[in-house]
């Protein structure tokens, strides 16, 4: 009978070149010698487990990828995926309400690793329907009563990136992002090739690299939208939990937008219920 050959090599060597680091840093790192990393990235040595979670934890994988990976070197997951909705996690849950709330009437949501909209608050709800007036379960708030993908957003026929005034600035640097999570979350792969050939046919340019775009002149990456209450302008900060040891908190982030003019804090202020 042939032996199937785990794919935990190469899943290894994938994530350390995602992250850049080199065989020798690694192993400075671990505290290993080089060779045993090639053995182990080559599939001739096996780590053991407190070396693998070591190695994990070295190279910041996604705690959701750690269990995969314990389980392709066939043993048993370390971390827990416990529901938003379950007693344990009530007062991250009220934490979560609590920063959409603070941030109003600035928008504010809260999404998954995959971009699955889990929450937003009333400045959010008021931006999407705003800018999505075809998409109203936005409006519901905390909790999103139907499943919505913010990706699926992004690359709708009638989407986010018609609304955006700046997309030529701002496209590639949100492309890049996306890239270098789909590193760690290869579900949103096929979408963000799907947002990339949309950019690509809306502002040319090499669709890997982006072209030879200069740095913005801003210190924050502004992100600004064409409104029929004139133009909204943006920049962001997120928000994660600190050491989380649950594979649902450190999936999650809230993402805070700020006015980057008057005119925008004005708007938000008069229109946002």
């Amino acid at each position: 009978m042939q032996t199937i050959a785990s794919p935990l090599p190469r899943s290894l060597q994938q994530l350390r070149r995602a992250r850049r680091i080199s065989q020798m840093e690694l192993s400075f790192r671990l505290g290993v010698s080089q060779r045993h990393i090639s053995f182990v990235e080559s599939g001739r040595s096996k780590p053991s487990r407190e070396l693998l979670l070591d190695w994990l934890q070295t190279l910041d994988a996604p705690l959701g990828l750690r269990n995969e990976l314990l389980l392709q070197a066939g043993y048993a997951p370390a971390y827990a995926a416990t529901p938003l909705t379950a007693p344990a996690l009530a007062r991250a849950t009220q934490a979560l309400a609590q920063l959409l709330q603070a941030h109003d009437p600035m928008p504010a949501m809260v999404l998954d690793a995959q971009w699955n909209l889990i929450g937003l608050n009333r400045g959010a709800a008021w931006l999407a329907a705003t800018l999505l007036p075809w998409a109203p379960q936005l409006a519901d708030g905390m909790p999103i009563s139907q499943p919505v993908n913010m990706l699926d957003l992004f690359i709708h026929p009638e989407g986010l990136v018609n609304a955006v005034a700046n997309v030529d600035e701002i496209g590639m640097q949100l492309l890049e992002q996306l890239r270098q999570e789909a590193s760690a979350e290869p579900a949103i792969q096929p979408k963000v090739e799907a947002l990339a050939d949309l950019l690509r046919a809306r502002i040319g340019g090499d669709r890997r690299k982006g072209g030879n775009q200069l740095p913005s002149a801003s210190p924050a990456l502004i992100t600004r939208y064409t409104t029929r209450y004139g133009p909204l302008a943006f920049f962001m900060t997120f928000t994660t939990f600190g050491r989380p040891q649950d594979i649902t908190l450190a999936s999650l982030r809230v993402e805070h937008l700020f006015a980057a003019d008057e005119a925008t804090r004005a708007t938000l202020a008069r229109h946002v219920p």
